[in-house]
């Protein structure tokens, strides 16, 4: 079985993406405005899991699901999903109310 890649989105000031890595999980960041362009750049159409932690680029969700229809979309953020895209979203989860390292062994397992 090959390694579960994610792409995560965002300032990442909760450090998902250093937990997926202690998972096991290949990571890529993409940081700043996030375009289409740098999501297919980072690899999002082969990706496993898609883990936004900015809800101000929740636009970047639908993108993700139509370049991949199989990944898992993951929001991990403080703040309230927008309505528009909660129909697309696997998981919402506030780093409050869950550990990063808690929540990377339950996306990986």
């Amino acid at each position: 079985m090959s390694a579960t890649t994610a792409v995560v989105a965002g300032d990442d000031e909760d450090g998902i993406g250093a937990a997926l890595e202690n998972a096991g999980v290949d990571v890529t960041r993409v940081t700043g405005v996030v375009s289409r362009p740098q999501l297919e750049e980072a690899g999002v159409v082969e990706a496993d899991l898609y883990v936004l932690t900015d809800v101000g680029q929740a636009t970047t969700i639908p993108i993700v699901c139509d370049l991949n229809e199989d990944v898992r979309t993951v929001v991990y953020a403080r703040r309230t999903v927008p309505e528009f895209v909660k129909g697309q979203l696997d998981i919402a989860i506030d780093p409050q109310l869950m550990d990063a390292e808690i929540v990377a062994d339950e996306l990986v397992d």
